[in-house]
């Protein structure tokens, strides 16, 4: 007994040895993987300008942290960005207690930069609480610690993620960043997905947007705060800001509007959605110039919260960060800033789906006709929309929001409308 004791023991430690150097076995030749296609990249930097002892400092003993989002692994699973924009209720993503503290913060600096944001707005046109605002959101005015080593998250995304493409041109441009000096290696901390600095820049829009707005000879995005504040305000201008026009109005709306109309391609005048009843709250009244802007309803949180008229500005704030809850968070910090308050309307108590539940939903509605944009799993504004027609088709309550039952009500139903 004690013989076959020991030699049960004997072979499952030779079959942790053997699964061990199985497991090395494919970490190494990952890594060689990893490694020549580093190499394959190699001559795209020289191209750039790019010397060897650069490219060869910022990637040796590089390895791919595969532990990041958006990654496509064989054999496993989706791993999604567990983005707080899509996957935080609009309650949960724009805390009261969140946006007062960085308000009350963002005051203070308005005044201390008074003259530098003056001068943004003047050659930009963008209003200095709006600027302050995208700082506040993005790295909490420069007080959040961004966790990852960019050149490994550029390197990992463009190896293996699942929009290669973009990665490679944003991994080429960040070593372009270190070889021209504009930051060094040890200072190059981003988000998962690769942003840098005080104000969130991937390294191509660092070269189409950075300013040396502090007269030093250098745009330090990652120190200088007059930098980092022209920056974001210049991109948002070749984005197409409108100078003098508001991000957005927070309206209530008619009790007889059909939220599938709450769509960017629904588009009227300002003047025409408050004569058809949407009425401007908390004595917002719209300049005569925002009143002949065109403008789209916007219901975030479908017909259960808030209603907003948004103007083009509102979209442009929109492509700085996909998510209509960042700029709603941006848009009433910047209310807030430059002396605004709060929603006027409280946000409902919804439930947050998961992301392959949303995407189920979209497939559902693809399906049979319903939808016809991307299946990401996020409950953007076509996605409640056309979870509204399904409603209206089946007799369901109509409030334009990705319910649990109505996922069900897909499921057990395949012939439904």
């Amino acid at each position: 007994m004690i013989r076959t004791a020991a030699c049960v023991h004997w072979i499952v430690a030779a079959a942790v040895i053997l699964l061990a150097f199985h497991s090395g076995a494919v970490a190494q030749s990952g890594n060689v993987a990893f490694q020549q296609w580093l190499q394959g990249v190699w001559p795209e930097a020289q191209k750039l300008g790019v010397s060897r002892k650069v490219f060869d400092e910022a990637t040796r003993g590089l390895e791919p942290d595969l532990s990041l989002p958006d990654l496509v692994i064989p054999g496993r699973p989706d791993k999604q960005p567990a983005q707080a924009e899509f996957v935080q209720t609009p309650a949960d993503y724009l805390k009261e207690s969140s946006l007062a503290r960085l308000a009350e913060q963002g005051r203070k600096l308005a005044a201390e930069h008074r003259a530098t944001l003056a001068k943004i707005e003047q050659q930009f046109g963008v209003p200095p609480s709006v600027v302050l605002a995208i700082w506040g959101r993005e790295t909490a005015f420069g007080a959040a610690r961004l966790p990852h080593n960019a050149i490994r998250v550029l390197a990992t995304q463009a190896y293996t993620g699942r929009r290669k493409d973009m990665f490679r041109a944003e991994f080429l441009a960040a070593l372009k960043m270190l070889q021209d000096g504009h930051v060094k290696l040890v200072d190059m901390k981003s988000s998962w997905g690769g942003a840098m600095g005080l104000t969130q820049f991937l390294p191509t829009e660092f070269y189409k947007h950075a300013v040396d707005f502090d007269g030093d000879g250098r745009a330090d995005i990652f120190r200088s705060v007059p930098d980092a504040l022209a920056a974001a305000a210049r991109q948002l201008a070749s984005k197409g800001w409108q100078r003098g026009v508001r991000w957005a109005y927070e309206v209530k709306a008619p009790a007889r509007f059909d939220c599938t109309q709450a769509v960017p391609e629904a588009t009227r005048p300002m003047h025409e959605w408050i004569r058809l009843g949407f009425t401007p709250v908390q004595n917002q009244k719209p300049s005569n110039a925002d009143l002949l802007e065109s403008a789209s309803v916007l219901q975030p949180e479908g017909s259960l919260g808030p209603s907003f008229l948004t103007t083009k500005n509102y979209f442009v704030i929109k492509d700085y960060n996909f998510s209509d809850l960042y700029v709603l968070f941006v848009g009433n910090l910047a209310d807030r800033i430059a002396g605004g308050g709060a929603f006027a309307q409280l946000w409902g108590k919804s439930e947050q789906l998961k992301t392959a539940q949303v995407e189920e939903m979209q497939r559902i509605m693809a399906a049979r006709g319903l939808y016809k944009d991307k299946i990401d799993g996020k409950a953007g504004m076509l996605t409640r929309s056309a979870l509204g027609v399904y409603q209206k088709a089946n007799s369901l309550k109509v409030d334009c929001w990705p319910h649990v039952s109505v996922l069900e009500h897909m499921q057990r139903r395949p012939g439904a409308r």
